[in-house]
């Protein structure tokens, strides 16, 4: 036994030579894909079988014969379906040029058969696949979807960035073929008689990031797929679950800190929102640091409205599994709050009620001091738009202080208008309720500068409504904020004059000296 350890490492399968065999000369072509494979070591027929015929159910294409078309699985008897699978993989393999729909017509039409075919046999589970066929599917399915994409339309031209939201997406005009390569995997992950411990070896780690690069594509069709594979990925490989996470957080770091631009961050964050919303309780740090580094960073890149939905849903979800969060998340959105955006301030206000919804009242007293200082700036908004963009999000019959929806949707937009819709929600109105004596007091000045400076009639009425109500919950706290205002009014008007005065003086003394155009405002 020494001398068998001593002469060196065992001998090379077949299995593991049949892996370093001479690719098609399209493989060749792009050296950018590879799939990395686990070790194969581990007892078991299957392998061996797999590994026996590697060399001769995949003949090699030569680079000048043509490709031709490959029977139907139907056509086939049960015994050489393996052998047809191989085949029709190497005819999938080919590169073609879809750009141009009068090339290679022929071609094109047996690369769909073939991979329709290919679709049909996974999903139909009508046998189970040899190792070697799985290793050569993925390959297949690496040279199709594993590429560079094309430039931004800005990088291709050479113009100024454009905002991202009022770029038209760019579909590819491989799609036809590419939809079905996708539809492929995704059948194969999805599919019962696929063995996780053998498909690991293929959809490791290295898979999964080329998978998630594709995120970058313009083209919504491929996101879209991407997004229901990689989800699909994730609860079916256990073993990924730490590594996905790590590589969409470093996605979003690069987004947030470097490029701020990225095609699929709505899609990623609506994988995770499925993924949060299945975090055990107590959270891991780990899921708190990824809240408080990643999340809640994603409010600042000037195109959040792309991807907000799903952003506000990630942070809700964390507020609802643990509400001790709340805290946590209302002092992020402030730290990122907008100041001179305010499409984005109306987006933050509606992300704000949702938190708030989940919110408990310990929590509430923990941030509500530099919240409604906030929300005190944005009553005093004069940003008003009509007609408006943004919907009212979940209310179905828009009552604030008893506007109908006709009304309410016809100017909805405005910053102060949003902010004062807040008092529409009862969870928020009663945490208001418990905590009055210290809310009114900050936000009373807010509410007296409208009512008496606001220039739209429809801020100025409901504001005053919203003011009624604290006087319902507590007549003489009301009262004594009025009393402190009017003072606080007189003083400054106090100090106005004597100001005014002592520049009355100034100037007096100025005109006694000969100068007369001295500025007295």
């Amino acid at each position: 036994m020494f001398k068998k350890i001593m002469k060196g490492g065992k001998k090379p399968s077949k299995s593991d030579a049949s892996a370093d065999a001479p690719q098609p000369p399209h493989a060749a072509a792009a050296p950018n894909v590879v799939v990395n494979h686990a070790s194969r070591g581990g007892s078991g027929g299957g392998g061996s079988a797999a590994s026996a015929n590697s060399s001769s159910a995949l003949p090699l294409v030569p680079l000048s014969g043509a490709m031709e078309p490959v029977p139907l699985f139907r056509d086939a008897p049960a015994s050489e379906r393996q052998s047809l699978f191989l085949r029709k993989l190497h005819v999938c393999c080919y590169a073609l040029d879809f750009s141009d729909t009068l090339k290679n017509v022929r071609e094109k039409e047996i690369k769909r058969q073939a991979l329709m075919d290919l679709v049909d046999f996974i999903q139909s589970g009508s046998g189970k696949m040899s190792e070697n066929c799985q290793e050569e599917m993925i390959r297949m399915i690496s040279v199709n979807i594993f590429r560079c994409l094309p430039p931004a339309s800005h990088e291709n031209t050479g113009q100024e960035p454009t905002d991202p939201e009022e770029e038209e997406p760019s579909l590819d005009p491989s799609w036809p073929h590419l939809q079905l390569v996708y539809e492929l995997l995704l059948r194969y992950i999805v599919s019962s008689d696929t063995d996780t411990k053998i498909a690991k070896r293929y959809i490791d780690h290295s898979f999964v990031l080329k998978l998630l690069d594709l995120f970058d594509s313009e083209d919504p069709r491929e996101r879209e797929y991407l997004k229901t594979i990689l989800h699909r990925i994730y609860g079916k490989f256990m073993v990924h679950r730490p590594f996905i996470r790590k590589a969409i957080n470093n996605i979003f770091y690069r987004f947030i800190y470097e490029t701020e631009r990225h095609c699929g961050i709505g899609e990623l964050l609506e994988i995770l929102g499925s993924i949060i919303n299945g975090f055990a309780l107590p959270m891991k740090e780990e899921h708190k640091l990824f809240l408080v580094r990643a999340l809640l960073p994603l409010h600042k890149p000037k195109s959040v409205g792309m991807y907000h939905q799903q952003l506000s849903y990630c942070i809700t979800q964390f507020v609802e599994k643990d509400f001790k969060l709340a805290d946590t998340v209302i002092r992020g959105l402030l730290k990122y709050w907008p100041i001179t955006n305010c499409q984005k301030e109306v987006l933050f206000l509606g992300e704000l009620e949702e938190v708030l919804e989940a919110t408990q009242a310990a929590e509430f007293q923990r941030c509500m001091v530099p919240l409604f200082r906030q929300i005190s700036r944005c009553l005093n908004s004069s940003h008003f738009q009509v007609p408006a963009t943004i919907a009212v999000e979940r209310h179905g019959v828009a009552t604030v202080c008893g506007w109908s929806t006709a009304n309410w949707m016809s100017g909805f937009g405005a910053v102060a208008e949003r902010a004062l819709f807040l008092w529409n929600n009862e969870h928020i109105v009663s945490l208001i309720a418990q905590n009055r004596t210290v809310i009114l007091p900050i936000i009373f000045e807010a509410f007296e500068r409208n009512i008496s400076n606001h220039w739209n009639q429809a801020v100025h009425g409901l504001t005053v409504n919203v003011r009624k109500m604290f006087v319902e919950m507590d007549a003489e706290l009301f009262e004594e904020c009025q009393r402190q205002h009017a003072e606080k009014e007189a003083k400054a008007k106090e100090i106005e004059e004597k100001r005014q005065l002592k520049w009355k003086r100034l100037a007096d003394a100025a005109s006694q000296n000969g100068v007369e155009d001295m500025v007295t405002t």
